[in-house]
C-alpha cells in the first residue's frame, strides 16, 4: 500500500475552535508483538538527505542544571535561518527508549520533510529515562532537564518565538508519552502535541506487561504504588485537567502496534471531554518505517494548520 493510498481509521482536522467532533467507535483488534520492537532498532538503516535547499543540522552541547551535567542535543534550522533575522516556531522532538538525539534525523527523512518549513526542530538526548524526575534516583530530574533547562537553552541560543501558541512537542513510544505528558502537566506551554506510538501506560502497568522494561520503568516511576505512578499517569492527568491551555493533540499509531488500544482509549477520553485532537491509525507496527511516515503526517499537520508559517521579524515578537 502506497503513502499517498493510506487513509486514517479516525481523523479530525485542526480547527482554531476549542472542539472538534467525534467520530465512530473502532472495533478492538487483537495482536501480538514481540518485545525487540518495543524498542528503536538502532539497526534500521540511515537516511540521507536531499541537500538541496537543505535545512541546516547541527550538534551542541550544553549544561544542564537539573542533571548537572553536559547533554548533547541536535537541531534542525530552518534552510533559510543564516540568512533571516526572523524567529521561528519550534518543535521539541523526543525519541523513544534505547535512541538518542541524533535518531530522528538518521532513521527518518526528517531533514527532506522540514527543508521548506519555516520551523526549528529540537532533539534532546534523554537515554532511557521516560523523560521523568526520577522516583529512585534523585539526581535524574529528566523532566526539569527538559522543561526548564533545555527549552531555554533553545530559547536563548537560537532565534525561536518564545510563546506556548509558537512551540510544539512531540516523540515516538518513551518520547510520544512523554510529550503527552508534558502537555497535560504544563498547560499552555505548547500549542500542539504529537504521540507517535505513545507508550502512554508507561506509568500505570506497563512494567508487568512488559518485563522485559521492567527495571528502567521502575527507576523512572518506582514501585507500584509510588505517588510518581499517579502524578504521570495521563489518564488522570486529563480526568483532573479542566482543558484550558491545553494543545492540539494528534496521536498516530499502527494497527499492529502494541500501544495501539491505549491510544484508542486516550482517543475516548479526548472526545469524552470535548478536547480537540486527532487520531490516526495505519497498518504498521512499531518500527522505524511506521515513524517515518508517521513523522511526515506531523509535519504536514503544522504545516495547514499554518503553525509553521508563524516566523516573525524579530522586532515583533515578544522577548
Amino acid at each position: 500500500m502506497t503513502r499517498s493510498s493510506r487513509r486514517s481509521l479516525l481523523r479530525f482536522r485542526p480547527v482554531p475552535q476549542p472542539f472538534c467532533a467525534a467520530g465512530a467507535l473502532f472495533t478492538a483488534i487483537l495482536f501480538s508483538i514481540c518485545g525487540p520492537a518495543f524498542a528503536q532498532n538502532k539497526s534500521s538503516p540511515a537516511r540521507k538527505a536531499n541537500k538541496a535547499h537543505a535545512a541546516i543540522l547541527r550538534d551542541a552541547t550544553f549544561h544542564s542544571t537539573s542533571l548537572n551535567r553536559d547533554m548533547h542535543y541536535r537541531i534542525l534550522l530552518p534552510a533559510n535561518y543564516e540568512a533571516s533575522a526572523q524567529r521561528y516556531p519550534t518543535l521539541f522532538l523526543l525519541h523513544g527508549l534505547y535512541g538518542d538525539d541524533q535518531n530522528w534525523s538518521t532513521r527518518t527523512d526528517l531533514v527532506n520533510y522540514a527543508r521548506d518549513l519555516n520551523l526549528i526542530i529540537a532533539m534532546p538526548d534523554a537515554g532511557n529515562s521516560w523523560y521523568m524526575n526520577s522516583a529512585t534516583s534523585p539526581e535524574d530530574r529528566y523532566e526539569d532537564y527538559i522543561v526548564k533547562d533545555f527549552i531555554a537553552e533553545i530559547d536563548t541560543h537560537y532565534r525561536t518565538i518564545r510563546e506556548g501558541y509558537r512551540r510544539a512537542i512531540a516523540g515516538l513510544s518513551m518520547g510520544g508519552y512523554a510529550a503527552v505528558n508534558f502537555s497535560l502537566k504544563y498547560p499552555g506551554l505548547f500549542a500542539y502535541a504529537g504521540g507517535i506510538s505513545a507508550a502512554l501506560d508507561a506509568s500505570a502497568d506497563l512494567d508487568e506487561t512488559r518485563p522485559e522494561f521492567r527495571e528502567g520503568l521502575r527507576k523512572a516511576f518506582g514501585e507500584s504504588g509510588n505517588p510518581a505512578r499517579s502524578q504521570n499517569d495521563v489518564f488522570v492527568l486529563l480526568s483532573h485537567s479542566d482543558g484550558k491551555g491545553l494543545p492540539y493533540f494528534y496521536l498516530d499509531c499502527g494497527s499492529e502496534d502494541m500501544f495501539l488500544e491505549v491510544n484508542r482509549k486516550l482517543v475516548v477520553r479526548l472526545r469524552q471531554l470535548r478536547i480537540p485532537y486527532e487520531f490516526h491509525e495505519y497498518p504498521g507496527g512499531h518500527y522505524w518505517n511506521y515513524w517515518d511516515a508517521a513523522i511526515e503526517r506531523f509535519l504536514l499537520m503544522l504545516a495547514k494548520s499554518n503553525f509553521t508559517r508563524g516566523a516573525m521579524p524579530m522586532d515583533t515578537v515578544p522577548q
